[in-house]
């Protein structure tokens, strides 16, 4: 990880994760029960996810559909 310095902007809640990417919470809860990306973190009960995975997420995407 390159960034170590993470701030409290930097992080989003799966509801915001969900908005931003036009899905369900649940979708983005099953995800995570799955392993399936985006990264998130754990802080104590709360999960949060850095904008950096939400972008990788994206381009991965990106590449996947570009390659068809």
């Amino acid at each position: 990880m390159a960034n170590t310095h993470i701030t409290l902007e930097d992080l989003l809640t799966e509801h915001e994760v969900a908005k931003l990417l036009k899905v369900s919470v649940a979708t983005i809860r099953r995800r995570r029960l799955f392993r399936q990306p985006p990264d998130f973190v754990k802080i104590g009960a709360s999960v949060r996810y850095r904008r950096e995975a939400i972008q990788r997420l994206i381009e991965s995407a990106e590449q996947r559909m570009g390659g068809r």
